[in-house]
């Protein structure tokens, strides 16, 4: 009922695992967390399923409440598409709020400082070739947002070059963590491991966060060496 990963966990996942410290061991209390985190792992599944492919019934709970009319089967075949595209605007909208909230929360001279070195001085950026984009800053305050939570963010910079945008753990071109291919219509991301890149195709900056654990294993693995 308890799966404790030491090299990839969550914060809430150490409050559940001090329960089973001898200070703190109980056994009510073990059943009661036993049988919590049972349910809590069988409901997230469940949400994660429908968030994927969303049900009929789940498609028909959200219609119903804003559809005045009757819900037969091609009126919840037209909703099916509505739901899924409402259900990724609000998780890139929380995520979004989450970036912002995260951003401001930075020292202010800090911010100044990384605005200073990613912008530059645009004489040099001209002559050098090398433009960062508002695009490329974006992402890289995405990749220091996820990668908060297991390191200092002032270790994360960001090396423009002509042909890609590289992050990189400690300014060391020895520890990349991904690299931003923005320079094109499509867009990639280079992510790594054992410093081998990968390239993904991907739609927009948001869809950096679905390649956060491939960024933090990155990171882990440099911290190792």
């Amino acid at each position: 009922f308890f799966i404790f990963n030491i090299l990839d966990f969550q914060d809430h996942q150490i409050t559940e695992l001090k329960k089973f410290t001898k200070a703190a061991f109980s056994l009510d209390d073990i059943l009661t967390t036993a049988s919590t985190l049972k349910y809590t792992g069988a409901i997230k599944k469940v949400l994660d399923d429908e968030l994927t492919n969303p049900s009929e019934a789940f498609v028909r709970f959200f219609a119903a409440k804003i559809f005045d009319g009757r819900l037969t089967k091609p009126v919840v075949e037209q909703f099916t598409p509505i739901v899924k595209e409402a259900r990724k605007q609000f998780i890139n909208e929380r995520i979004n709020e989450r970036l912002t909230s995260a951003l401001s929360a930075e020292d202010p001279q800090d911010v100044e400082v990384i605005q200073g070195e990613v912008a530059g001085d645009t004489n040099s950026q001209e002559k050098s070739g090398i433009i960062t984009t508002e695009e490329e800053i974006e992402g890289f305050h995405v990749v220091k947002a996820i990668l908060r939570q297991i390191v200092d963010v002032s270790r994360i910079t960001m090396r423009d070059t002509k042909s890609y945008c590289g992050i990189l753990l400690d300014d060391n071109n020895r520890k990349p963590i991904c690299r931003l291919h923005f320079n094109h219509s499509q867009k990639y991301l280079g992510v790594f491991s054992q410093k081998t890149e990968e390239r993904i195709a991907i739609d927009s900056v948001d869809d950096l966060y679905k390649y956060s654990e491939q960024m933090k294993n990155a990171v882990k693995d440099y911290e190792k060496e």
